[in-house]
């Protein structure tokens, strides 16, 4: 391939990108009348239509897309690869972006990076709290943390925390009015503390498992929440029971504010894993990171 359509084919990634001739152009550092002349010669030289222009929008088309969904991805290694190699000659520094669940991000990142950042001023790190499983390579984050059991296969996993557990709890003034659940079963008879997936708009369903049996049960009750501090409040005030991470709830438990049920359906599970792509090249700050969030048990 020659040098010239290579650079065309970057063109026609940041005018396919930016959905502009006037953005695109003004990333590139060229004028409108020549990206568009270059545009004009690449679609002449392949045959193909790969952009749609009015007056008011520009988008690809078909051929365009498909140019863009498999051109996108390989340049985009290129660059980090670049990133890479040069950053090999400097000292860590540059934004690190996660997308994480909320309790990870509380009880294991920030605690963490809380030690890490202030030996290092050069490393930005953004934390986007978010419950679902986002696709980080089309999102551009440079890595998620989520539960052993949700990382894909086709990624690189971190181990960063220990195996965890499943809490059921309420009040002692809730007990006082309702007998104990001694089933997930019986869960339907009282007064729930639901969450709503702010990714997914769903309600969770509480899950547990038994001698292999595995449940799952949705609650109902008087309030729904996103977060998790505020179901463990409501739990506090007597709202009802609620579903949390046995370490948030260990606290309340040893000094009788909670009272715990249905312990023996929620077994140890995975904990938090670090997952990354497999082809991601390693910035030195990234590498940093990962070491200080890796756990040893």
């Amino acid at each position: 391939m020659s040098r010239d359509n290579l650079n065309d084919l970057l063109a026609f990634l940041a005018v396919a990108r930016e959905r502009s001739f006037t953005k695109a152009a003004a990333k590139l550092g060229v004028s409108q009348s020549a990206l568009s002349h270059t545009m004009r010669g690449l679609e002449a030289r392949l045959g193909l239509r790969l952009l749609t222009r009015t007056t008011r929008s520009l988008a690809p088309t078909e051929a365009g897309e498909r140019l863009l969904q498999t051109l996108g991805p390989a340049f985009d290694e290129i660059d980090s690869t670049l990133a890479a190699l040069s950053a090999l000659r400097e000292k860590p520094s540059g934004t690190i972006r996660i997308t994480t669940a909320e309790h990870a991000a509380e009880t294991i990142l920030w605690p963490a990076l809380a030690m890490l950042l202030p030996d290092y001023p050069d490393i930005g790190v953004e934390l986007t709290i978010d419950s679902g499983l986002q696709d980080i390579v089309a999102e551009r984050f440079d890595a998620g943390v989520r539960l052993g059991e949700q990382v894909a296969k086709d990624m690189i996993a971190v181990r960063i925390g220990p195996d965890m557990r499943m809490a059921v709890v309420g009040s002692p003034g809730y007990f006082a009015q309702r007998s104990p659940p001694t089933t997930p079963q019986d869960l339907t008879a009282h007064a729930c503390i639901n969450f709503r997936s702010p990714s997914s708009g769903g309600l969770y369903a509480w899950e547990f498992e038994q001698d292999r049996r595995e449940l799952k049960v949705r609650v109902e009750g008087q309030v729904v929440f996103s977060t998790l501090a505020l179901r463990l409040q409501a739990a506090l005030a007597g709202f009802g029971l609620a579903y949390l991470p046995e370490d948030q709830a260990a606290a309340y438990l040893g000094d009788g504010r909670l009272v715990r049920v249905l312990s023996d359906w929620c077994p140890p599970f995975p904990g938090y894993h670090l997952y990354y792509p497999s082809r991601r090249q390693a910035t030195p700050a990234f590498t940093l990171l990962v070491d200080a969030l890796r756990y040893r048990g």
